[in-house]
């Protein structure tokens, strides 16, 4: 799973593959390969690591072609090596790449074997090529084959199929993962991503799940999950053909922050689906992994360790699991009591936090269950060195201030949280709402993002102050935390965060007109607790900003804003939802102050010393 790149049209369309493979590098891989037709033969190339090693190669084995398609791994099933990357081949004559997991591959594997077929790689996406080569033997027609092929297939994928028998086509399939088609002039492209083919085409065709698309270098002729003949609408993407310049912005953090909600649905769609969570999608034996956890330990620095503190609250909840959180530095210098069948989770943007690394060296030798990461870098050390992995989508994240690694960070713990309650809840109608629920925060996150120039007349309250104090309760004060780091890191004013509840054992001893107070208020159960600590704030002349639910009973006063969020967000959703404004409002500040955004004094993005 990573990036897919095809092509056919009248041209030599090996350097638009390869450009399209670069164009995905930020996901970051193990391996890249290339299939294509040349001179009546299905050539491959493949390499383990990055796409220059991929150009390498065919610098010394130059190819040329009019038909092709390419692909970028992330090791699921199977070590990262050359036998396992894609393109995948049965026989000489049929090709084929993947992104996704395919539950039932061991039961196929066993069959396909049964008939003959020899699977030469440990991965799940080979099944798929020689099964549409059985298919093949009484279903000619290659269109045919993938639809009978996908029939019988569980789980998740984007499929795209080059056959020697047919050289003037590509075919398509996709469920539950995303694959566009681009429409050019007597050529056209399909891809995993946009912005793999934006050098070529701005014409996308966007398909839906169960789509069967035949696409030719003069047409594209697409079949529904019925098998019925049907069109999809193109669209002009309006997406910048550079992926990490700021597309207009005036900083890489204010278009990251705009960028969330895609990034949610990108660590979304490869794992989830409708109704339900897919059990692979933390790698090859998590489901037995998580029906043996006993509980479960996080350990992560900064924004990290804060998407962790969240993360516990739902664990314990929902998942009747005893969760302990801890920051890397610390736990790396003592000895922890790892109770049996304890699950060791490490967060981290980069994937090459110093101590988060070494907290995992440690844990190795500790007698945990098997350690999990969930980062946004594929090639780091922490993916590597983990035994399961949660590869969050977020994108490249140039802004040191981290904002979409973040509330990727913390959907990617949903996920988590899902499937654990899977094995240890006792409620499944409630496992099937958090899915619903999880699956509308993009939506929600896109509406919270109109709050932007609110935030930018709000900033304006800050921009003179010296110390600022943010306040939650329950799963809202990690959310406080990391408001009030965000503000601290990129506007140099001094922030604090507490749960409400300790106001009076200390912090309040702080509050004057002189520093503002940021609470975020959600309509839950502890909001009228929440509403009594606030009204000690007012007492002492403090200035209040709550973020509130239209329904939660605050309104503006003397002494007092109310931000009003979207309406009706869950338990579940308000950990992502409200920290988009707490970002906005630090960025704002930064700017009104004149720092530098993206680029902070004393900090950097990764962190890889002690």
């Amino acid at each position: 799973m990573c990036g897919i790149v095809g092509a056919v049209a009248e041209r030599n369309v090996v350097p638009i593959l390869i450009e399209g493979l670069r164009r995905l590098e930020y996901r970051g891989y193990d391996s890249a390969g290339i299939a294509a037709l040349a001179d009546g033969v299905l050539e491959r190339r493949r390499r383990l690591g990055k796409v220059a090693e991929l150009e390498s190669a065919l610098d010394n084995e130059p190819l040329s072609s009019r038909t092709g398609i390419a692909h970028t791994r992330w090791a699921t099933h199977g070590e990262p090596s050359e036998v396992n990357a894609h393109p995948h081949m049965s026989g000489d004559d049929l090709a084929i790449v993947h992104n996704g997991i395919i539950e039932n591959y061991e039961d196929l594997r066993f069959k396909l074997t049964a008939l003959g077929y020899e699977c030469v790689t440990q991965t799940d996406s080979e099944v798929i090529v020689h099964l549409i080569h059985y298919h093949l033997q009484t279903t000619p027609d290659l269109p045919d084959a993938v639809r009978a092929t996908s029939l019988e297939l569980e789980g998740a994928y984007a499929l795209v199929v080059l056959s020697l028998a047919d050289p003037d086509r590509i075919v398509l399939a996709r469920h539950a993962m995303p694959v566009v088609i681009g429409l050019g002039v007597e050529e056209n492209f399909v891809a995993s991503d946009v912005a793999a083919l934006l050098p070529v085409t701005r014409q996308i065709i966007f398909l839906e799940d169960g789509d069967i698309a035949d696409v030719h270098k003069h047409s594209v002729r697409i079949i529904d999950a019925t098998g019925a003949p049907v069109e999809r609408a193109v669209r002009e993407s309006e997406m910048s053909a550079d992926a990490i310049d700021k597309g207009g912005y005036q900083h890489f953090m204010i278009k990251e922050i705009h960028e969330q909600p895609e990034g949610i649905v990108q660590t979304l769609e490869e794992r989830i689906s409708s109704d339900r969570m897919l059990d692979a999608a933390f790698g090859p034996g998590a489901a037995e992994v998580f029906n043996r956890t006993k509980g479960v330990h996080i350990v992560a620095c900064g924004t990290s360790y804060h998407a962790g503190v969240v993360a516990r609250y739902f664990i314990e909840q929902f998942c009747h699991l005893p969760c302990n959180v801890e920051i890397a530095s610390e736990y790396r210098y003592r000895n922890p009591v790892v109770p049996p069948d304890t699950l060791f989770v490490t967060i981290s943007q980069s994937g090459e936090t110093a101590d988060t690394l070494a907290a995992l060296n440690l844990a190795k030798d500790a007698g945990y269950l098997a350690t999990l990461a969930i980062c946004n870098v594929a090639e780091s050390s922490l993916v590597r060195d983990s035994d399961l992995v949660m590869l969050t989508r977020a994108g490249p994240e140039i802004g040191v201030a981290s904002t979409k690694a973040f509330t990727t960070q913390l959907a990617a713990l949903s996920l988590l949280v899902i499937s654990l309650e899977k094995c240890h809840g006792d409620d499944s109608e409630r496992t099937a709402e958090h899915i619903k629920r999880l699956l509308e925060v993009p939506r929600m996150v896109e509406q919270t993002l109109a709050l932007d120039t609110v935030m930018r007349d709000l900033a304006e309250r800050f921009a003179d102050k010296q110390h600022a104090l943010f306040l939650g309760r329950g799963i809202m004060h990690p959310i406080a935390m990391e408001g009030a780091l965000k503000l601290k890191e990129i506007s140099y004013i001094h922030a604090e965060a507490y749960p409400a509840g300790e106001l009076k054992h200390g912090p309040l001893a702080l509050v004057d007109a002189d520093m503002p107070v940021v609470a975020v208020a959600p309509n839950d159960n502890l909001l009228e607790k929440l509403k009594s600590n606030l009204m000690e704030v007012r007492a002492r002349g403090g200035e209040l900003i709550v973020f509130a639910d239209p329904d939660s009973g605050f309104e503006s006063s003397d002494g007092v804003t109310v931000i009003e969020m979207p309406q009706h967000i869950s338990y579940f959703q308000a950990p992502i939802v409200y920290t988009v404004p707490l970002q906005l409002l630090a960025y704002h500040v930064a700017v009104l102050k004149g720092t530098d955004v993206d680029q902070p004094r004393n900090l950097a993005k990764s962190v890889t010393v002690e």
